[in-house]
């Protein structure tokens, strides 16, 4: 997949800043909320060629868009949930429902449609999930029922219902996942096809911005050339092929709205005068609701990085990838804003100081495009295969890596994140001596550790040869925050690895020591001088 040119990408990204501080106010994007009301016009003009053309991005060139690659996606994606996430979750479901089409369609389908919804600038939605299928699209129920001539296949009649769907009532046009005589299959529907209605908007928790609502499907019939790729029963290899590309986007909705929050509660410390000094320079306050958030944050940005590269560098798949991508970038930015609101009191619980928003918004990162138990269990899955296919070897070889990287740059981390990886591989190794995967808990807390333990390996091998443009901190900050991270991750793997394997009746009555705690608990030396030093750079990064 192309990457936009560094120029290209900066221009896009101050224009819709631009725009941002123009149009979308603070008591704009309240309003809204309060309303619960989706600003048409809004979207209208961050898809206008003309102002920012903001679809054009993930559009190919041959099909009049600019051909964005995976990084530049996340950018954007980035910098518009720290706007508003109900107004970026509006560009997402365009996102999304144009996937089928682009990952499914013929090639002339894919020209067809394309290029309509970039010269059109068409809202799209994703219609796959129902009441009784919302991860699980095998369950769906909605019908395409082929209509004859000749006894030829002329169209589809398609009945059921979607539930969730964002731009719901909004969009141009649809793409729908339906059961056809072999297997489910993407269809291309348009808003004002006859037997298709949409029900009232959903009235949300937050993204309020955004349009959620059900659509309705009585026989509505689309012609045989509406179903994507001319084939039936592709759609759930057609759903899966882009999970790593989207929930990366996902993911960085996370980050952005987490950063958006913990930047407010950073600007507020700074402010907050108690017993004669800024908050900012206490690490009552610092070191628990500042830092491990800022920790957590780059070490998703780090993984979202990794994984966009791959894509943009024409790896395909990588499921797993954008789930650990989307877990740990979505709670993490889920976790910010919580904190953030703590972190100014009494004003944090106030709709005027936006942060209590932010945490409405983010919490449907952890949501939509797979919960995070289902990010759990498909990160669990995968690597538990490949723990098995290489008896160990998959983390075993990346920790060795890790310590070589150590011995040339030994502020990164590694070492911790090393110790990470080696924990984790006991805790593998013990869950399958003893058959712990049974339990189907103990799979869901393996999902969350490898997750923990890969963001750590990733963002110490990333954060000198590969570091980030996209946030205003230094390589030495975030060395230190990466030192923070990994320590945190080593513990939480040995500490909670033991706690959980023991409760499911593992057997090795010196998995303590295979572990290897004493040297885990060793590494926590400096860790508070690392949280200060994080805590003095960040409140000068993002100083008032």
């Amino acid at each position: 997949m192309p990457r936009l040119d560094n120029d290209t990408r900066d221009m896009i990204l101050d224009t819709l800043r631009k725009y941002a501080d123009k149009k979308l106010t603070p008591e704009y994007l309240r309003e809204l909320d309060h309303k619960d009301e989706f600003p048409r016009e809004v979207l209208a003009e961050l898809y206008d060629p003309s102002q920012l053309g903001l679809h054009l991005m993930f559009i190919d060139e041959a099909d009049d868009g600019l051909g964005g690659g995976a990084y530049d996606i996340y950018r954007v994606s980035e910098l518009m949930a720290s706007i508003d996430l109900g107004i970026a979750t509006g560009v997402l479901a365009t996102f999304l429902g144009s996937d089928p089409i682009t990952v499914g369609g013929t090639p002339e389908q894919k020209h067809f449609w394309m290029s309509k919804i970039a010269n059109e600038s068409l809202l799209v939605g994703y219609g796959a999930t129902e009441p009784g299928a919302g991860s699980d699209l095998a369950a769906m129920s909605t019908k395409a029922v082929p209509v004859e001539e000749n006894g030829t296949v002329v169209g589809y009649k398609i009945s059921g219902r979607k539930q969730w769907i964002s731009n719901g009532g909004q969009a141009d046009i649809y793409t729908i996942l339906a059961l056809a005589p072999n297997g489910p299959s993407w269809f291309v529907v348009e808003k004002d096809a006859p037997g298709f209605t949409c029900g009232k908007p959903e009235d949300k928790h937050g993204i309020r911005a955004s349009s959620t609502a059900a659509l309705f499907l009585e026989d509505v019939y689309v012609p045989a050339e509406r179903l994507l790729g001319c084939v039936e029963g592709q759609g759930l290899v057609q759903a899966a092929a882009v999970f790593g590309y989207t929930r990366l986007m996902v993911g960085a909705f996370g980050m952005g709205a987490g950063w958006e929050a913990l930047k407010r509660a950073i600007r507020y410390s700074q402010e907050r005068i108690q017993g004669g000094e800024p908050l900012s320079q206490k690490q009552g306050y610092t070191h628990k609701l500042i830092v491990p958030n800022a920790a957590r944050l780059e070490a998703g940005r780090s993984y979202i990085e990794w994984v966009a590269d791959r894509l943009d560098n024409g790896e395909i798949g990588l499921q797993t990838e954008g789930a650990v991508a989307k877990y740990i970038s979505t709670e993490a930015g889920n976790k910010a804003a919580e904190d953030s609101i703590q972190a100014l009191g009494g004003y944090g619980y106030t709709k005027e100081y936006m942060v209590e928003k932010i945490k409405r918004d983010v919490r449907i990162t952890t949501i939509y495009e797979g919960t995070s138990e289902i990010m759990e269990m498909t990160i669990a899955r995968d690597r538990w295969q490949q723990h098995l296919k290489t008896r160990g070897a998959y983390y075993g070889d990346w920790a060795n890596r890790l310590d070589a990287l150590h011995q040339k740059q030994p502020q990164n981390g590694a070492n911790y994140a090393a110790l990470a990886l080696r924990a984790l591989n006991v805790v593998l190794e013990r869950c399958r001596l003893d058959r712990l995967t049974r339990q189907q808990h103990i799979l869901f807390r393996i999902g969350e550790l490898i997750a923990w333990a890969e963001t750590a390996a990733v963002f110490a091998e990333r954060v000198v040869d590969q570091a980030t443009e996209a946030i205003p901190l230094d390589v030495p900050t975030r060395q230190a925050l990466s030192r923070v991270y990994g320590r945190q991750a080593a513990l939480k793997i040995a500490a909670e690895g033991l706690g959980w394997t023991m409760g499911a009746g593992q057997t090795d009555p010196n998995l303590g020591n295979s572990l290897n705690l004493p040297a885990i608990y060793a590494a926590q030396a400096g860790l508070l001088e690392d949280m200060d030093i994080a805590a003095t750079n960040l409140n000068a990064a993002f100083a008032v």
